[in-house]
């Protein structure tokens, strides 16, 4: 991992951007929507740029830059079209330990900006280091085609339910669970206004969460993109999952990013995967099709030691399918 991904804060945070072009518009425009406050520095600027200094959107210091004018600020841009002056400006902010941004030139960045998907407040944020540009826009694209346009809506709808649901679930798994069951139900994925999430938020309070643990077995190959996009959506309900010892890989990367996770012999295999359900946990067990237990003899096996009357809410058995 070349850069750690995160969000920063820069509501009323004094940021400097060197350089007048297009580039300095394009990053300013986003700067601004995180509520920035902006110093620009350039002996000329873009026709985009002086309209926002017009309506005092940003500072404007009609100049050439400066070492010391990297003093007293939070973050800074280089976005000239020299790159020797690039390269002074980040080793200027560099030595007063600021963090800096070299447009296009990831070996003098601090941090870089990904391509993003905004659903505010929902985002996401793609990046490839800085290695293949057009192939993070051929990601986002295919991204943008997948996500709900209403995820803004749902998001804001979630956030100010969350003092509401704790009146009626008292531990963070029944609230998590809740939501769960919420998000997949066909009305809200379809929803287009508060009223239609309130009536569904109502409807499903009444209705008695009855699932209890679950089983998923899924044979793994040697290509995660052989996965059934079953296997990838169960994979990613887990609560807790099962994986071969000393095989922590690109298949448990691909399991729920917060679920428990643990390593097994085939000789405790069932016995984990009992205790596990019988804690009421969706439990994924990962099995490579060249292990030499038989997959659905395993499957066979933990379904009929189950006790009956847990009422599991489901148990599926995923083949590999390459």
């Amino acid at each position: 991992m070349d850069f750690f991904p995160v969000f920063l804060r820069l509501e009323n945070k004094k940021i400097l951007v060197v350089g007048g072009g297009e580039v300095a518009s394009r990053k300013v425009d986003l700067l601004l929507r995180a509520g920035a406050d902006i110093t620009l520095i350039s002996p000329q600027l873009h026709q985009y740029l002086a309209s926002l200094v017009d309506k005092d959107q940003l500072t404007w210091v009609k100049k050439d830059y400066q070492s010391d004018d990297v003093h007293g600020y939070h973050q800074v841009w280089a976005t000239t079209d020299n790159r020797t002056l690039n390269h002074q400006i980040f080793c200027d902010a560099d030595a007063k330990g600021i963090w800096t941004n070299v447009v296009d030139d990831p070996q003098h960045c601090h941090f870089i900006t990904p391509s993003m998907i905004d659903r505010n407040p929902i985002q996401v944020a793609i990046s490839s280091g800085g290695a293949s540009p057009v192939l993070v826009r051929y990601i986002r694209e295919k991204l943008e085609t997948q996500l709900p346009q209403n995820l803004n809506l749902l998001a804001a709808f979630s956030g100010l339910q969350r003092p509401r649901i704790k009146q009626y679930f008292s531990t963070v798994d029944e609230r998590r669970k809740f939501w769960e069951r919420f998000f997949r139900l066909p009305e809200v994925e379809n929803a287009t206004s508060e009223e239609q999430l309130e009536h569904a938020f109502n409807a499903l309070l009444q209705q008695p969460d009855k699932t209890t643990g679950s089983l998923y077995v899924i044979e793994t190959g040697s290509d995660p993109e052989l996965l059934s996009l079953k296997a990838l959506r169960l994979m990613q309900q887990a609560e807790y999952v099962l994986y071969p010892k000393g095989r922590n890989d690109i298949f448990v990367d691909l399991c729920r990013r917060d679920a428990e996770r643990d390593e097994y012999i085939d000789s405790d295999i069932k016995s984990k995967a009992l205790t596990l359900l019988a804690q009421e946990m969706r439990v994924c067990i990962l099995l490579p099709k060249e292990a030499p237990t038989d997959l659905s003899t395993l499957y066979a096996e933990l379904n009929n030691e189950q006790d009956n009357d847990q009422g599991y809410e489901q148990d599926v058995f995923i083949p590999c399918v390459g």
